[in-house]
């Protein structure tokens, strides 16, 4: 009879522990809901119109639950872009700002689509494309403006798989240009 009884505690107690563990879960999934758009204004960030493509192309396309953005440039606030090579015309910190000033616009973009940032699931992946001189060899740190962004404004579901890479070139004589794939609700 002992045995069955300290059976039937044991099973009670791995019971209880399942419970707690799954309420723990729910819990936590409730703790990462984030207002993003209220992250936005937290981070005295202002999205804009998206500019216009510069040729025969869309800005977003939708394929199911992703997003396929094309490549964004740095726009400014006035509506200018940051131009130059990172290396050459440019410092590593503005290169990183124009980083940033891209993800703003890749945002900028993304609430237009979606109307609101809280339906993005998750950022899956960049393509950051830094435009630099042949010995310029920290394009990853470029590109760490733009992620770090998409942390602070997402959380967890802004990290995601990248790429960064220099180019000789990019449209315009932008400084960096990134494109990205997101994971949004049905």
């Amino acid at each position: 009879m002992k045995k069955y009884f300290v059976i039937s505690l044991i099973a009670i107690a791995l019971l209880g522990c399942n419970y707690v563990s799954k309420a723990q879960e729910k819990m936590g999934s409730k703790a990462e809901l984030i207002d993003f758009d209220k992250r936005l204004t937290d981070l005295n960030i202002v999205l804009s119109k998206p500019s216009a493509p510069l040729a025969s192309y869309v800005k977003i396309v939708r394929v199911g639950n992703l997003i396929f953005t094309a490549g964004h440039g740095p726009d400014k606030p006035d509506g200018t872009r940051v131009t130059g090579r990172v290396g050459d015309d440019l410092t590593l910190e503005q290169g990183q700002q124009a980083a940033r000033l891209t993800a703003i616009s890749l945002l900028s973009s993304l609430k237009a689509e979606l109307g609101d940032l809280n339906k993005v699931k998750r950022i899956v992946k960049v393509l950051g494309m830094v435009q630099s001189t042949p010995e310029f060899k920290d394009q990853p740190k470029v590109m760490n403006a733009f992620s770090d962004l998409m942390v602070q404004v997402f959380g967890e579901k802004g990290k995601h798989a990248r790429s960064a890479v220099g180019m000789s070139a990019l449209p315009a004589n932008w400084a960096t240009e990134i494109e990205m794939v997101i994971e949004v609700e049905d």
